[in-house]
């Protein structure tokens, strides 16, 4: 019978009210049942979201559905990471206040994230630039102020001069400021900073136990954290090329074993030595300057020109005072690493060996390969990396790297110059401590008072929250907390006197590193209620971008532990399960060329194809447009799509299918219109199925059905257990295949089964129950209207997930491998109870068996039971 085609726009809103007035997703944390806590990296509201965005919240949507259905009490929570530079740059380029601006993206995104049908606890929603919010971190900031882990320095800054602001190593491109544009200058500013540093080896050591997380984002964690064991060790300066009062120079290696491959020595261009040199070298002084104004990101330093410039200034080798080498200053050597210097071994170090080549230094190979000829080892263009033994190394030689090592460390302990020894061991640690002053309005204000008599002091958490002016001036460059006429004079808490305001504002990565916590109890007084917070984290699973794998996770960490100092929860790791989801891609369109270039959107664009080639025409104007490779949507290149272009055509189920079905969630998907097309053709399909075999089955003894009745419920059952296992597993994409996979199998028994026996049609509709449940974590609308077309009075969102009869999806048979004289040379297929005579007469017939036997009997056959069948020919 012809059933009427299912609307996606009358069907989709329909159900979200429902489940909103039913209040299904609302999350009360004294719900006995057992908790899971399902969270996505939450968004920036810049404008408008993407369906790009929302394969990210689609995925964690699924997670939430399934174990809200497996019994769990499930939060899954939406917030907004609303502080940062693009709501001032609006603010200056269209005249509007970043609030505003703010707010009123937050109104638009949240109802492009409602078209989705997304399960979320909207009551727990909060933005961090709502001042209920940056009041509590204010009063996190004070506790980690009075525990220690807050502390204030000069520190080297990127300074913008026509921004007037602090820029992070990455927003400096070519030297310049990425929105400016203008020569960064390098500055010494106070700045405040989270010792993120007292808690390096617990870092590194904690990420052992997170095995819910990808690998290579540990991996990317310990890189960053960088612990490294070496020697410190003290280089003596040459006395007629050392400045005065200059008598040493300190290093860190990890390689002490290489010292005799040293050729030179690199220093930063801020450390005191090149800074002596260059008082007095007009030169050396511009080199320094040149130095200081490049990006001091580890990109920026990796891709840059290695440059150097000789001091004149040469130490002495530890273990030959005959032997001096030339002390560089080198762009590549950061003073904030180790001790602002390095020795540089060029034949074991493909920089050094660059740098040494570039400025014509011995190159001298100290490790070569164990079965290598150190009369002809040479090192040219290549270092060498590997392990291997030593050479050219004097009392080393012949020793493995580890083994010189201990011999260089042991011998410089022992000497003293003056009353230290010459080197030292050392841990030592890439990991900086986090830096968090901005010189920006729109942040959180950092909450102390700057007093001439009584220096920096805390504002009371009384006076708490500092609130951020209204009346705020984006006419000039710069912070306008420093211009504005009253919000930065106060008194002060301790003496009364006349006192200043701190004018920075902090990192918004601070606003991101604790929201996790603030969602389990988000009109809690304190910052947290710890009791919820213990309660619910860590995260169970937690879904994000691959970007975000460094910093804002190892901040989160940091932040955890450091609220577990201070009494807001007791847990070190906030994130159980980690998940790196890929991005949705789309081709690009593009009239013009160079500055004249013109990106266009896809819904500007008709796609055409003629003789197997297609082409890109500018509907409006009918010019062809360059079809462009698969990239990231972007708005730079406007090739995204909202989500509410595909449910006005396609409804939101078709969106949600095809971004999970087309490829393994951690990988790229491309969005195509045509892929779109092919999920929203299933979307009809399965309501066909369904709505037209409902009016003729029913709910019965389902136990009784044999033939295909029984077929279709193994079908079912199998497919049910299945696609449960993917989605504990986040595989998406491979449980989509097993409904293709089970839509396919039933969809012709069940229009047979409407016509058949009462089992026949209680099989139907048990199958059909178990297909809509099983598509209701990713086709939501479309479950409930199914569901409510089998006959159902209460929401799929409410029902539990459905148990699979183990006897049903118990296999019958077995494969079974056959090895002959120890290789295997095929399988057969065995019933699964069958006995050894069985097997025999089975594997005997075999056309593989046959003809490797040749004709002849073969000697032995053992069988092992449901495992391998060994022939002895």
């Amino acid at each position: 019978m012809a059933t009427e085609r299912y609307n996606p726009r009358e069907a989709e809103p329909k159900w979200q009210k429902a489940w909103a007035e039913a209040k299904l997703f609302e999350t009360d944390n004294d719900d006995p049942r057992p908790k899971y806590y399902v969270l996505e990296m939450f968004p920036y509201p810049s404008g408008r979201i993407h369906i790009g965005h929302t394969r990210n919240y689609t995925m964690g949507d699924v997670v939430a559905r399934h174990r809200r259905a497996l019994g769990y009490n499930v939060l899954h929570p939406m917030g907004w990471d609303a502080f940062g530079m693009p709501a001032e740059n609006a603010a200056m380029q269209n005249k509007v206040h970043p609030g505003k601006w703010t707010y009123a993206n937050i109104d638009t995104m949240r109802e492009q994230l409602k078209l989705m049908g997304l399960s979320i606890d909207w009551t727990r929603e909060f933005a961090t630039c709502d001042v209920d919010y940056y009041h509590r971190q204010q009063m996190l900031f004070l506790d980690f102020l009075e525990k220690d882990l807050v502390y204030r320095k000069q520190s080297k800054v990127n300074w913008d001069p026509v921004d007037m602001t602090v820029l992070a190593n990455e927003q400096v491109i070519d030297g310049c400021g990425w929105r400016s544009g203008a020569p960064v200058e390098q500055r010494e500013l106070t700045q405040w900073f989270f010792k993120i540093t007292d808690f390096s080896q617990d870092l590194l050591d904690s990420l052992d136990q997170l095995d819910e997380w990808p690998e290579k984002v540990r991996v990317m964690q310990r890189n960053w954290i960088g612990r490294s064991e070496g020697l410190q060790i003290r280089w003596e300066l040459d006395k007629a090329t050392a400045p005065a009062g200059e008598t040493e120079l300190e290093v860190y290696t990890t390689r002490p074993d290489t010292i005799f491959g040293a050729s030179f020595m690199a220093i930063a261009a801020d450390h005191p030595l090149a800074k002596n040199v260059a008082a007095t070298n007009p030169d050396l002084a511009a080199f320094c300057d040149e130095c200081r104004r490049a990006g001091t990101s580890v990109a920026a330093l990796e891709t840059a020109e290695k440059k150097g410039f000789d001091t004149g200034v040469r130490v002495v080798h530890p273990f030959d005072p005959s032997w001096t080498l030339p002390v560089y200053v080198a762009n590549f050597v950061l003073m904030d690493y180790g001790t602002g210097a390095i020795f540089g071994c060029p034949s074991g170090d493909q920089r050094d060996l660059d740098f040494a080549n570039k400025y014509g230094l011995p190159v001298v190979p100290v490790v070569m390969p164990k079965d290598g000829d150190a009369a002809t080892f040479q090192i040219t263009e290549e270092a060498y990396v590997d392990d291997g033994v030593m050479i050219n190394s004097r009392f080393l030689d012949g020793m493995t790297p580890d083994a010189a090592f201990e011999e260089v460390a042991s011998r410089m302990e022992a000497v003293t110059i003056g009353n230290q020894p010459q080197a030292e061991r050392k841990v030592r640690f890439r990991l900086r401590d986090w830096g968090i002053s901005r010189q920006r309005y729109w942040g959180c204000p950092i909450p102390v008072i700057h007093c001439d008599d009584c220096g920096v002091v805390p504002v009371p958490k009384a006076d708490l929250p500092v609130k951020l002016p209204d009346d705020i001036d984006f006419e000039k460059p710069g912070n306008p907390l420093d211009r504005h006429p009253t919000w930065r004079h106060v008194t002060c808490p301790q003496c009364g006197k006349d006192a200043r305001r701190e004018t920075d504002t902090m990192d918004t990565f601070v606003d991101s590193s604790w929201y996790f916590a603030r969602f389990t109890a988000p009109k809690a007084d304190e910052p947290t209620d710890p009791k919820a917070a213990n309660d619910w984290l860590p995260v169970d699973q937690y879904i994000g971008g691959i970007e975000h794998a460094i910093l804002h996770l190892l901040y989160s960490r940091f932040f955890t532990r450091a609220m577990r100092e201070t009494g807001h929860l007791d847990l070190a790791e906030p994130f159980k399960g980690l998940f790196t989801q890929g991005m949705v891609v789309h081709e690009t369109y593009r009239t013009g060329s160079g500055s004249g270039a013109q990106w266009h959107a896809p819904s500007e664009i008709r796609l055409e194809e003629s003789g197997g080639k297609r082409r890109a025409v500018v509907i409006e104007t009918g010019e062809e447009a360059e079809i462009g490779h698969l990239e990231k949507m972007s708005k730079s290149k406007k090739n995204t799509i909202g989500p509410e272009e595909i449910t006005q055509g396609y409804g939101a189920d078709t969106a949600r299918w095809f971004m999970l079905s087309d490829s393994p969630p951690d990988r790229d998907v491309e969005w195509s219109d045509r892929g779109a097309e092919g999920a929203h053709r299933f979307v009809q399909r399965i309501w066909r199925v369904v709505s037209g075999a409902a009016g003729a089955i029913a709910p019965g003894d389902a136990a009784a059905a044999g033939g295909d009745g029984l077929a279709m419920r193994k079908a079912a059952h199998k497919a049910l257990k299945a696609i449960g296992e993917d989605f504990e597993k986040l595989g998406f994409n491979r449980a989509i295949a097993r409904v293709h996979e089970l839509v396919n199998e039933i969809a012709p028994v069940v229009e047979k089964a409407a016509s058949g026996s009462n089992a026949d049609k209680a099989a139907a509709h048990e199958a059909l129950s178990i297909l809509v449940q099983v598509i209701a974590p990713v086709m939501p609308h479309l479950a409930e209207e199914c569901w409510q077309t089998l006959g159902y009075e209460t929401m799929v969102a409410e029902a539990p997930w459905p148990a699979f009869d183990p006897a049903l999806v118990e296999e019958n048979s077995v494969t079974l491998p056959v090895q002959i004289n120890g290789k295997r040379r095929g399988e057969i297929v065995v019933p699964k109870d069958a006995d050894k005579a069985a097997v025999e007469e089975l594997v005997l017939g075999a056309d593989f068996v046959t003809h490797h036997l040749g004709g002849a009997a073969p000697k032995k056959i053992i069988v092992v039971p449901n495992r391998i069948v060994n022939i002895v020919a």
